[in-house]
């Protein structure tokens, strides 16, 4: 049996030390940590990551996936962090407890899905209750065509829950891979109605600025409304316009790492306060603050 040396033991040891050295723990303030972002919501989550990141010494990496896919990525623990337009259902939430794990959920904006057409439609109006029977199969809704993002996005399935239908139409609907899609292809398509996140309208990227200007954002009535609203941030507030869903952050790390320090920023003043200038409705509005002093300073009055 051949003999370790005294200086291969030395080498061994020392870079041990320094890889360890070298590796950054996590905490919920510093490290590495990946999170699976819906990808309705994209646009804003890149602001919340670029400031948290610019205070503290973390790197956060979105990957932007549909619905579906980012629920999987959980379930299979490829994917600890995740930003979902809706809370876990009970199934889900028991799915989790069989693997010993208890998701910390965090509530912390709302957000609206928003209908659009071609620019070159005279409507600018349109009845959720139209939208549910085109949904149903029902050819004679007047609607030619729907077009969604992804056939496993939040969108689909908050639509379908509206419509209360399992399966789509196979006839008259369209999904690509992306909300920048669907914009592009009502930009191209007239008679298409668009079935996208509205923060892809209120954040939108450069690219996309050019197609959205031959688009209109259309006016919804409820099932249960005889007025159209529109999908604006006041409306998102009052719960006046139909198409509103909450935004979550699912935290399963087991641990007090990035998932929670992330988590209370986005839900505190400075991440409610990127939710307010991105065009969503964060839940809790940030209050201004002011100084109010009993005695003048009349030395700076002069």
């Amino acid at each position: 049996m051949k003999k370790i040396s005294l200086f291969s033991v030395v080498i061994i040891v020392f870079f041990w030390v320094a890889c360890k050295d070298t590796k950054k723990e996590e905490t919920i303030l510093k490290g590495e940590a990946s999170i699976t972002v819906d990808e309705t919501v994209l646009p804003m989550l890149k602001d919340q990551v670029d400031v948290f990141q610019s205070k503290y010494d973390a790197k956060l990496h979105l990957v932007s996936k549909s619905e579906g896919e980012a629920l999987n990525d959980l379930f299979s623990a490829k994917a600890s962090i995740a930003i979902l337009t809706r809370n876990l259902s009970d199934k889900e939430k028991i799915n989790f407890s069989q693997k010993k794990i208890i998701p910390k959920i965090t509530i912390f904006a709302k957000d609206a899905i928003a209908l659009v057409s071609n620019k070159s439609s005279n409507d600018t109006l349109i009845a959720l209750s139209d939208i549910v029977r085109f949904l149903k199969g029902d050819t004679q809704s007047g609607i030619k065509g729907i077009v969604f993002d992804n056939p496993n996005s939040s969108t689909v399935t908050f639509m379908k829950n509206i419509a209360k239908v399992d399966q789509l139409p196979e006839v008259g609907v369209y999904s690509f891979a992306s909300n920048e899609e669907v914009i592009k292809f009502v930009a191209e398509n007239e008679g298409m109605i668009g079935v996208i996140g509205m923060n892809w309208i209120s954040q939108p990227s450069l690219k996309m600025k050019s197609y959205l200007a031959n688009t209109k954002i259309l006016s919804v009535k409820g099932l249960k409304s005889e007025v159209f609203v529109s999908p604006n941030q006041n409306n998102i507030a009052e719960g006046s316009y139909p198409l509103v869903r909450d935004l979550y952050i699912i935290n399963c790390q087991g641990f007090s790492g990035l998932g929670m320090g992330f988590a209370s920023f986005i839900a505190g003043d400075i991440g409610q306060r990127i939710i307010l200038k991105s065009g969503l409705m964060p839940v809790r509005v940030p209050g201004r603050k002011f100084n109010i002093r009993n005695e003048i300073d009349n030395d700076k009055i002069k």
